[in-house]
């Protein structure tokens, strides 16, 4: 197994394509990187910016660039031993008309080769979605988009299909027989029998009329080659007879004749229907609540060993030898398919986008080397959170913003509207799937569908973690332990549901049965609560709780107010045992926010009384530039109060970005507020209150001197900046230093002050990159001394972090066995600043580390010093293990320590704000 080193994470789209990164190969490699990180490249849907609506896994994305061009950034790749880590979408596929899988579904219903393919209730009790696949795509009531005439039929080289705007659906290949059906009498009232257009049209009908004929004995694939070749011929007597064409055009005449039409799409394997309507009925599993993507079933040898064909190729061929797995928690039984994915690909390095609460730990029994390190994540950015402030932070949050409500609360609540206005019709289904079990056990017959799902909804929205994973086997002691708080804290809510919940905890650990009754309704309620969770907590409540942004992201916990040294040090070496090669991850496409806007925003938690008073000052200087709607100014407190930590994070040190961060900051507080949902959201857009906060922002921005509040707010950032530098670099070589693999998102080389998704896929300025190294590796060779000064001097412009995390990743490639497979030791630090040093050493066998990384510095020094020397470190010393003895070399100065008992932190960080020892016998 090829374990990583390091990775590197590019997001590839027709902006950055396969040659793209052929062009940056020797650049990554030059940096440290030992494998590509890569966003999924299979064929998505036209113009996809991300990927991850794949409409073919057996097809390179022809957008991202050609096979040779694949080919050719996969040699490059080899040439410079630099691997390749892929990213891949088992759980879904577009609902488009581009998945060919799908689309054959359509077409050809039970009959085709495809039909268990994807998680569909063909067997819904509603009698209009009995055998039919729901389509929430108009944009308004069926009714009212037929009467518009927007529903229409037409006919291309497809076949027959049903159009709505962008949206195209075929028509079931059955139905061409009532289609054609007039114009088959008309030329059989004029047959002639040496046209031999007119003998391949009858025989055309013929094969699909025997093709529609159910139970007809004909082999799937047989069938469909068939009707492939039918339509084909089709197609090409219809480009090349006049009489066929004119007769198939005259189909469209049913778009005016709506109770024809009504007919025809009755009779279709789908059914339209407003896009709302999926919130209440809804008949297959999505990803989240997105209709466009339809879940599949991985369950199924079959689907699983065709939707790998591709990516197995590519990792039996050596060109990819890691996978990440993304969002494992929507498949229906994940553990089986990481054993079918570990059997198809023994040596290949797997990780999982798994999302872990606080205390949860990865399940062993998972033969991945571990998750993609949101965990990592968010424990790292704990280090730099003053938790003795925690109660100071909600007092100014109250008072400021009128906020009360705990995070745990809200996010309930988020839960419940989710649930209530996204996923009732999937409530619906798992309780119907519960009640058909109730009724054959003694302890359940007597309790109501009704009452049932009330308990569902209760326990689905207080569960504590994303999903248990109750399988065949049974489940572990965690997820019982999960399931039987859920149930505690439900019934205390809810006492009157007492034997519904009773119920409940039984069938969910298993007790009642594991056959496929029992896991299906066991299932239901697993892939209910993981996307209950991930639009409650991370799409919603984390934009509504604001008290200290930087705690507000994926796999992390706002109402945890930092970690001591201690804690994160104890999830390190809990974590290293079963997984030694993790991924230690700061930045992702589904970041919050990037990683250096976090490490700035910890700052304000060491500044609790500076930050209230500028609030207060901020909100006087803006109470004018708020919009009065029904009585209200906007934005409210809570927004004004989520919008000055944006600012204060993500504000730029170049001047002359203002203007594009302008606009950047006018899209994100709309998307926080749709988010948010309180006053606007994607399913009704409030477009007034959102034309207030966005030009709120605008005014807020406005770079004229009369504005006094950027004067003052510049100022405050200044100050809070240039403490968030240090944290910046402090967390990057804890990532670089600790055991697992680090990953550094594209562009992270420098500062990343990015938002959101879109905000984080902006395109990198790769080739300035590349300049940069260049000139660190010529000035490392002839002035270290003076290319360090002059990093500090200008560290406002990023180059300390990419000088830092350039030879960070040397160092790791030169020491491998060290990084990738040493102890991990908690040092002791003894001393009047022990409490701003996060220090551990690294060994394996006679090879040594030792990583110094300051924080806590807005008591040590002012805004515009230095955190250098004994005048700041004072007596501060780490203290070495007794058989650490030797001399010490710092990768960054080139300074060399002594042997001895102990360093002396001032004499180590004399000149460079964190240190990376190796040690020298």
């Amino acid at each position: 197994m090829h374990i990583p080193s390091a990775t590197y994470r590019v997001q590839f789209n027709s902006s950055f394509m396969f040659k793209d990164a052929r062009a940056i190969a020797e650049y990554l490699a030059d940096l440290g990187i030992s494998h590509l990180y890569a966003s999924p490249i299979f064929q998505a849907r036209t113009g996809s910016p991300h990927g991850y609506d794949v409409v073919d896994p057996n097809r390179l994305n022809p957008e991202l660039g050609s096979t040779a061009e694949f080919e050719e950034l996969a040699g490059t790749l080899r040439d410079r031993s630099i691997g390749w880590l892929q990213d891949i979408v088992p759980n879904h596929m577009a609902f488009a008309f581009e998945n060919r899988w799908l689309m054959n579904i359509l077409e050809d219903g039970p009959s085709s080769p495809f039909y268990d393919f994807f998680d569909i209730l063909w067997d819904h009790p509603y009698a209009n979605l009995k055998g039919k696949l729901l389509a929430p795509f108009l944009g308004g009531r069926f009714a009212e988009c037929r009467r518009r005439g927007e529903i229409r039929l037409g006919y291309d080289a497809e076949g027959f299909h049903v159009s709505y705007y962008e949206l195209k659906l075929p028509i079931k290949s059955a139905s061409y027989v009532r289609l054609l059906s007039p114009l088959y009498k008309d030329m059989q009232s004029r047959l002639d029998e040496e046209n031999l257009d007119d003998i391949s049209f009858f025989e055309c009908l013929d094969v699909i009329e025997a093709l529609s004929v159910r139970d007809n004995g004909i082999d799937p694939k047989d069938r469909q080659e068939k009707i492939t070749e039918v339509k084909s011929t089709l197609w090409n007597l219809y480009r090349r007879n006049s009489a066929i064409r004119q007769g198939i055009d005259r189909m469209a005449l049913l778009n005016g004749d709506r109770d024809n039409l009504d007919r025809l799409l009755s009779d279709q394997f789908f059914r339209l229907s407003f896009w709302q309507t999926s919130a209440d009925e809804i008949n297959y599993r999505r990803f989240f609540d997105i209709n466009e993507l339809i879940s599949v079933r991985q369950n199924k040898m079959e689907v699983f060993a065709q939707t790998h064909s591709l990516i197995f190729s590519l990792v039996d061929r050596g060109i990819v030898d890691g996978l990440r797995i993304d969002h494992i928690d929507g498949l229906s039984d994940p553990l089986q398919y990481l054993r079918n994915l570990r059997n198809a690909s023994p040596n290949a390095y797997i990780v999982a986008e798994k999302i872990l609460e606080a205390q949860e730990m990865l399940s062993e029994t998972w033969p991945i080397q571990g998750t993609t390190g949101y965990d990592f994540g968010s424990w790292l950015n704990g280090l730099f959170c003053r938790e003795e402030n925690e109660d100071r932070f909600r007092t100014i949050y109250s008072r400021f913003a009128g906020a009360t409500d705990s995070f745990e609360s809200i996010v309930y609540a988020a839960k419940r509207r989710i649930l209530e206005t996204v996923f009732a019709g999937d409530l619906d289904n798992l309780a119907r799937a519960v009640k058909k079990i109730s009724v054959q056990t003694a302890d359940g017959v007597d309790l109501s569908l009704k009452r049932l799902k009330e308990a569902l909804a209760e326990l689905s929205s207080r569960f504590p973690v994303y999903r248990t994973y109750i399988d065949k086997e049974g489940g572990g002691a965690a997820d019982r332990k999960y399931i039987g708080a859920a149930i505690e804290l439900s019934a205390m809510h809810r006492p009157y549901l007492q034997d519904e919940f009773l119920f409940l905890q039984k069938l969910l650990n298993g007790e009642l049965g594991l056959d496929d009754a029992h896991l299906q309704a066991i299932d239901r309620f697993q892939l209910l609560t993981a996307p209950l969770m991930a639009k409650g907590f991370e799409d919603t409540a984390l934009y509504v709780y604001g008290r200290l942004l930087s705690l507000n992201e994926v796999g992390g916990d706002p109402a945890r107010f930092g970690c001591s040294v201690e804690a994160f040090h104890d999830f390190i070496s809990r974590r290293m045992k079963p997984f030694p090669h993790t991924m230690n991850g700061t930045g992702t496409h589904d970041s919050k926010r990037g990683e250096d806007v976090r490490a700035r925003l910890d700052v304000l938690s060491e500044l609790p009384d500076a930050w209230e008073e500028n609030l207060s000052r901020w909100n006087r200087l803006n109470r004018g530039r708020k919009t009065r709607i029904e009585g209200k100014r906007f934005p409210d407190r809570n927004e004004e109060y989520f919008l000055y930590q944006t600012l204060i994070g993500a504000f730029p040190f170049d001047e002359s970005e203002l203007p594009n961060f302008t606009d950047r900051m006018k899209a994100y507080v709309i998307k926080a507020a749709r988010e948010a949902k309180v006053y606007t959201s994607w399913l009704r857009p409030d477009q007034t209150h959102e034309a207030a906060i966005s030009g709120f922002v605008e005014k807020m921005l406005n770079p004229s001197e009369k504005n006094r509040f950027m004067a003052e707010f510049r100022d405050f950032h200044e100050k809070v900046a240039a403490y968030g530098i240090f944290n910046s670099l402090s967390q990057a070589l804890i990532k670089l230093t600790v055991p697992g693999v680090p990953d550094v998102y594209q562009g992270a080389e420098l500062f990343d002050f990015s938002l959101v998704d879109p905000d984080n896929r902006r395109p990198v300025d790769f080739q300035s990159r590349i300049a940069l190294l260049d000139e660190i590796d010529e000035r490392l060779k002839n002035d270290r001394p003076g290319l360090i000064g002059s990093l500090v001097d200008t560290r406002t412009n990023g180059r300390i972090k990419f000088f830092l995390l350039a030879l960070s990743l040397r160092a790791r490639n030169r020491h491998l066995p060290l990084f990738q497979d040493g102890a991990y030791t908690p040092l002791i630090v003894e001393g009047l600043r022990k409490e701003n040093l996060v220090v551990f050493a690294r060994s394996f066998e006679d090879s040594w580390s030792i990583t110094i990384a300051p924080r806590f510095l807005t008591k040590l020094i002012p805004p515009d010093a230095l955190p250098f020397g004994r005048e700041v470190w004072q007596d501060t010393a780490v203290l070495l293990p007794t058989h650490a003895r030797c001399s010490w070399r710092d990768i960054f100065t080139g300074r060399v320590i002594p042997a001895g008992d102990a360093i002396c932190v001032g004499d180590v960080l004399d000149s460079f704000p964190v240190s990376l020892l190796i040690g020298e016998k």
